[in-house]
């Protein structure tokens, strides 16, 4: 997979968790009643409105944004790109899961787009794994500062 695509695929991942976080932490309330948006709404079927529960799913949103936004960063070295690939996986396969088990609360069209939007973010995730082409990696770009503790950069 080339840099540029990987970079594109972090940039998703970093989009959805930023739109996501920032409503979550920033409105609560707003995020509960409405999301995902677009006329539809998903959470009030899980059960009743916890303030605390809705800011620290957007905190953990925004935070997998931050990391998703260091991995953009450094997405020439596969250690990056993998651990954040991993996380990403544990909770996009966990977030399916559950959603899959409780898909009786929405109506047809809602339990599509669950499954897609879902499934799509377990499979964006799953892409990030796919190595670089050898040889592609001299002709991509210059090589950034190593992240590596012993080089130095604290």
């Amino acid at each position: 997979m080339s840099i540029k695509l990987r970079r594109t695929l972090l940039a998703a991942l970093a989009f959805v968790a930023a739109c996501t976080g920032g409503w979550a932490y920033f409105a609560p309330e707003n995020w509960y009643a409405n999301f995902p948006g677009f006329g539809r709404s998903w959470l009030p079927q899980l059960g009743p409105y916890n303030m605390h529960l809705a800011m620290d799913d957007g905190a953990m949103f925004l935070a997998m944004a931050v990391l998703s936004l260091f991995a953009i960063r450094y997405a020439h070295n596969m250690l990056v790109v993998q651990i954040t690939a991993c996380t990403w996986l544990v909770f996009n396969v966990l977030h399916l899961t559950f959603h899959m088990r409780h898909l009786s609360v929405y109506n047809t069209m809602d339990k599509i787009l669950n499954v897609v939007a879902l499934g799509l973010l377990v499979l964006i995730t799953v892409a990030l794994f796919a190595r670089q082409p050898e040889g592609e990696a001299m002709r991509a770009e210059p090589r950034e500062p190593s992240i590596d503790s012993t080089s130095g950069d604290r």
